[in-house]
């Protein structure tokens, strides 16, 4: 079994020196970066992630946006609705199960879903600038550790 280190304590500790913090922080300003870089496309950092899942063909339903985003589906089907209503997609009753509605992306949906992975990849590159290719490894993997870690905590499953 392995050693529980103990990082912290409660004497000594510093929220402005904790890894969540500057987790938190990190993940804050990345996501203000990409709602100024995706404005350009008329989208905000929570309606480019449905058009990258359908686009590459994770997701074909609200459910399953639902599921894949951690999302309630009231949360997911109003911002379906403003994605719809943009033109980005479209809802389409499924032929096999009339119950199920699918989503598909439009063209223009198509075309806009294209640009996310440019602007998200570039947007990464520049956070990770004077990183080693060892250590964007070493950080990636540490990163998921820790996230398994906070997720056995609570039971959580790892939906990605």
């Amino acid at each position: 079994m392995e050693e529980l280190h103990q990082f912290y304590s409660a004497e000594t500790y510093r929220p402005e020196n904790s890894a969540g913090y500057l987790v938190n922080r990190l993940a804050q300003a990345v996501t203000r970066e990409i709602d100024r870089r995706m404005a350009d496309l008329g989208l905000t950092d929570a309606q480019w992630k449905p058009l990258v899942l359908l686009r590459q063909g994770d997701c074909v339903t609200a459910a399953d946006l639902s599921r894949m985003a951690c999302h309630d589906t009231g949360a997911v089907t109003r911002l379906l609705d403003r994605l719809e209503a943009k033109g980005l997609i479209r809802r389409v009753r499924s032929e096999a199960d009339r119950r199920i509605i699918n989503l598909e992306l439009t063209d223009e949906g198509q075309k806009v879903s294209a640009e996310v992975p440019k602007i998200l990849s570039t947007l990464a590159n520049q956070v990770l600038a004077g990183f080693s290719e060892v250590e964007f490894q070493v950080f990636r993997d540490l990163l998921g550790r820790a996230l398994s870690n906070a997720q056995a905590l609570s039971g959580e499953r790892n939906p990605l």
